[in-house]
């Protein structure tokens, strides 16, 4: 029995080769060789066939007419101008904001970015500073050419100038980028060389939370490292200071939104180690209220 059921397997077997075979045999004889000329796309046509002799070039512009040439031009000076062609201009007042620290100490901060020029090339104006009793305390400018590096980034570059109630004044050459990174994170980072090979890096990140289509949380952070001391300046090497704040703000339209949140700020490091030796803190927390706006 064990002798016939191998026989039977095997019978099988061939069996099944067999019709392989044969199928594959009847599959090559009934389709004819297919010439290799079918499938040389250069020989191939256009469903409609070739075009006319005297048909237009695709390519031109209008049938050759342009916007200062031909029956439709405009006379004068070209008046028909595409976007990218005109310079544009905007101001914005991220922060314009009092605050009110410990002690009953208050101040007023201001944050602001103006821009001119084009979709590639701009210039571009920041300013941030800390007054009190009208005298600054503590401000940067810069003043910058940006340029469009990809969509939602500019890379930027030009000078900064340090100024305030501390002495000396600071120049630095600025290298930077500004833009909107994936999830929507708002993204300013500079580098800076100034005298005496000085370099400074900044990194600055905050985000938006919409609560409605009109209330805003608006979460931020700002960090400053320095390569030297600058004992003339209370800066220490390394990571010198950093502030982190939320800000609630409520826009009545797009253009202005008041708003109300709370900061801190801090000093590390060396820079800290030079604010206790001339008695000053070297961290604060303080409310503040102000408005955003821009036009």
């Amino acid at each position: 029995m064990k002798m016939t059921l191998n026989s039977l397997a095997w019978v099988l077997v061939l069996a099944g080769f067999g019709t392989t075979s044969v199928w594959a045999q009847v599959q090559s004889d009934a389709m004819p060789s297919m010439d290799h000329s079918m499938m040389n796309h250069d020989s191939m046509q256009g469903q409609g066939g070739p075009a006319p002799v005297d048909a237009r070039d695709p390519h031109a512009y209008s049938g050759g007419y342009t916007l200062e040439t031909g029956p439709y031009a405009l006379p004068g000076t070209r008046q028909l101008r595409m976007a990218d062609e005109h310079n544009f201009g905007s101001i914005l007042f991220n922060r314009l904001e009092r605050g009110y620290g410990r002690n009953n100490s208050s101040s007023t901060i201001y944050d602001t970015q103006l821009w001119f020029g084009r979709d590639y090339d701009r210039l571009v104006i920041k300013a941030e500073g800390d007054m009190d009793r009208g005298k600054v305390q503590e401000a940067r400018t810069e003043v910058l050419w940006g340029h469009a590096v990809a969509p939602f980034w500019d890379a930027q570059a030009g000078l900064r100038y340090d100024s305030g109630g501390i002495e000396p004044e600071r120049k630095w050459l600025t290298l930077g980028v500004q833009g909107i990174s994936p999830y929507w994170f708002e993204v300013d980072a500079a580098a800076y060389v100034g005298e005496s090979g000085r370099t400074a890096l900044r990194l600055g990140a905050e985000y938006e939370i919409l609560f409605t289509q009109k209330l805003i949380l608006q979460p931020r952070v700002e960090v400053n490292f320095y390569s030297q001391d600058d004992t003339a300046r209370e800066i220490g090497s390394g990571l010198a200071n950093g502030t982190a704040g939320l800000r609630l703000r409520y826009e009545i339209n797009r253009q202005f939104a008041p708003y109300v949140g709370v900061e801190g700020s801090g000093k590390f490091g060396k820079t800290a180690d030079l604010a206790r030796n001339s008695g000053a803190n070297t961290s604060d927390t303080r409310w503040v209220a102000g408005v955003r706006f821009w036009y």
